[in-house]
């Protein structure tokens, strides 16, 4: 049985997909700028540039070999603020500047001015349109609680632990949704959880948990953890999580609802003995770095899966990307899902 594989999320938006993408400049101070105002400017073909969009990732993606592709978020201008703009609750007009990414730099940022709620379903028509052009199973993303918090603006609930449980239950309801349409492999991104395991630890988990709570058989419930994008690509010295925190946050996977959890190992490798922390939880293990414009070689990733072999069974672990590849450009991009896919039936 080959080792699977899978991708995190993003992809590289093909060039008619004239949307402002955060991964042209991460650092940005506005980094949901543009969005709406690009896509009325696409007036009536904006569904069906969306579509094509969507189509050419999935395609690049099964050319490569990809088990599980994602829908490449190609509608998204962050996988964060995407999802935020479907919510009642979100101010995006009246944005607040404050300090992001450990008050490295300054964004304005969408704000939480009243109660949030559903505002419209929107994943399960994103899943539709993406699993209409492969046989293989699309995985759709969603950002997770604590990860949406750390890059919004709360100026109406004021507690970390009611905004959390208030984010999960909408996060919940599009969960049902996209369980509903018929995706098999649903994925909450919560990197937050790596650079902030006290609160991940405290009430992360929980919220997490009411997000996929009455998820049902069948459906793979992800949580991808990271460890930190850069601000551009090859920049080899960018804040990372603490090396530590998968180590302290391993317990509470393995406790939790989640079927796999996503770690970043390519970047910066772990001490794969971690592994047989997780007793029972998949691993997604990162063999693609994507911050590097260097391609990995088909033995390094051999031989990493065979080392991560050592410490976890078969059936539990995936290759895939660190993260999403939006960085790397479409040609980089495939030429290293390439590697990663022929190493991977090769191990």
């Amino acid at each position: 049985m080959p080792v699977l594989t899978t991708t995190i999320g993003a992809y590289p938006k093909p060039d008619f997909v004239q949307v402002p993408d955060w991964f042209e400049n991460p650092d940005t101070a506005d980094p949901t700028a543009g969005w709406a105002e690009a896509v009325q400017a696409m007036g009536d073909e904006a569904e069906a540039v969306f579509a094509r969009g969507t189509q050419a990732a999935v395609a690049d993606q099964v050319a490569c070999g990809v088990n599980v592709p994602s829908d490449g978020e190609i509608r998204r201008e962050n996988y964060i603020h995407y999802h935020c703009r479907h919510l009642h609750g979100f101010d995006f007009q009246d944005l607040t500047e404050t300090a992001v990414r450990g008050g490295n730099y300054r964004a304005r940022l969408p704000t939480i001015r009243g109660p949030v709620s559903v505002r419209e379903h929107f994943l399960d028509r994103d899943y539709r349109v993406a699993q209409a052009f492969t046989d293989r199973p699309v995985k759709i993303t969603l950002p997770g609680p604590l990860t949406i918090a750390d890059t919004t603006v709360d100026a109406h609930y004021g507690d970390p632990r009611t905004r959390g449980q208030a984010l999960a239950e909408v996060l919940n309801a599009e969960v049902l949704a996209l369980a509903a349409a018929g995706c098999r492999h649903i994925q909450i991104d919560e990197p937050v959880f790596a650079r902030r395991p006290d609160d991940a630890l405290d009430y992360g988990f929980e919220h997490l948990e009411r997000a996929f709570h009455g998820c049902p058989p069948g459906v793979a419930r992800i949580v991808h953890m990271c460890c930190g994008y850069p601000d551009r690509l090859d920049n080899p010295d960018y804040p990372k999580a603490p090396r530590s925190s998968y180590q302290r946050l391993a317990d509470a996977v393995d406790a939790s609802c989640v079927d796999w959890v996503s770690l970043e190992d390519a970047h910066r490798h772990n001490d794969l003995s971690l592994l047989e922390d997780f007793t029972h939880t998949g691993i997604i293990l990162g063999v693609v770095a994507v911050a590097k414009s260097r391609v990995e070689t088909e033995d390094e990733m051999r031989a990493r899966l065979r080392q991560a072999l050592e410490h976890v069974d078969r059936e539990r672990l995936m290759a895939a990307p660190d993260c999403g590849l939006g960085l790397l450009g479409r040609d980089l991009a495939m030429a290293k899902l390439q590697v990663m896919c022929r190493a991977a039936a090769s191990v």
